[in-house]
This record gives structure tokens, C-alpha cells and sequence, in this order.
């Protein structure tokens, strides 16, 4: 279902004017990234968004007619109504830091730490920001799209785990 045009409206008066769109039913909003956690702390307070169902990123590297690298998916349901609304915030090399979600969403803890494992977005004010899928010596983050298919030669000084051995 698509965000009602109240909440938009409201979200602008709040926040200032941002790109909005639709696509397939789903309404989804750019935030800057500077008023990122501004915009996710109104939706939740103000608008009644109470659940966080997942962060997500994607690298745009090589992507026919993008001009941000990175593209960083927040995805809110406001259960009361049952809406949906996605707010992506576009990131650029160097400046890859984005405020924590986690003091609104508690959920936003592993979330980000998927996102930090595979795209290296670091999430300043994180209580446990630390690899969540892969090893603590794997220094790359295997979702970017310059890291090999083949990876770096890193996995062949793991130790390897036969089954029963995990």
C-alpha cells in the first residue's frame, strides 16, 4: 500500500523537501544523508512507523546512469494503518558514515551489522559494531561490487570447519 500523502506532507513540513517515488505499490522517500536519523526519528515518533523491517544496501559501482555509489534501503511499517515506506540515502566514497538507527529501532542492531560486514557502511554511534556473517580477520567486504568473484586469497588462511565441527 502506498504511503498516505498526509504523512509525505507532514514528513516535508518536518524534514524539508525530498525526492519521493513509487514504485509498485511502495512509496520511498531519499533523505540526505546529514537529516537520515532525523527524518527515521519523525517517522517513528510522529507518524507512528513502529517497526524497522530491514536495512539493506546496494552498490552502485558501474551502474548505468548512477551518480552515488552506494544506496542505503531503510524499510518502515507503521502497523496502525499498515504502510509501508522505504527511505534510502544515497552515500559516497569517503564520506560513508551514517548515524545508528538502533537508539529507535532496536532491531537496527544486526541489521546494521550485516550492512557494515558486506558493503563497509559504518554506522557512527553503533553499540556493537563488529562482523556479523563473516570472520574478524577478513579485512574486505565481500557485496562491494570492486571486490573480486574470486575474493583475495583471504579464504585459504581460514581454518576450515568440517561438518560436525561448528
Amino acid at each position: 500500500m502506498p504511503c498516505s500523502p498526509e504523512i509525505l506532507d507532514a514528513l516535508k513540513q518536518h524534514c524539508g523537501e525530498m525526492p519521493v517515488s513509487e514504485f509498485r505499490g511502495q512509496t520511498r522517500v531519499i533523505a540526505p544523508q546529514a537529516k537520515l536519523f532525523e527524518v527515521l526519528a519523525f517517522l517513528k515518533q510522529e507518524q507512528g512507523f513502529d517497526f524497522l523491517c530491514d536495512i539493506t544496501c546496494v552498490d552502485y559501482l558501474n551502474y548505468r546512469g548512477a551518480t552515488d555509489r552506494f544506496g542505503l534501503a531503510y524499510m518502515l511499517v507503521r502497523h496502525e494503518e499498515w504502510e509501508r515506506l522505504i527511505v534510502r540515502c544515497m552515500l559516497n566514497e569517503p564520506d560513508l558514515t551514517v548515524p545508528s538507527a538502533t537508539p529507535l529501532f532496536e532491531g537496527a542492531n544486526w541489521l546494521e551489522r550485516e550492512v557494515w560486514d558486506m558493503f563497509g557502511i559504518p554506522f557512527e554511534g553503533h553499540p556493537d559494531l563488529r562482523r556479523i556473517l563473516m570472520p574478524e580477520e577478513f579485512t574486505a567486504h565481500p557485496l562491494r561490487k570492486d571486490y573480486p568473484l574470486q575474493g583475495r586469497g583471504e579464504r585459504h588462511n581460514f581454518p576450515v570447519l568440517r561438518r560436525g565441527q561448528a
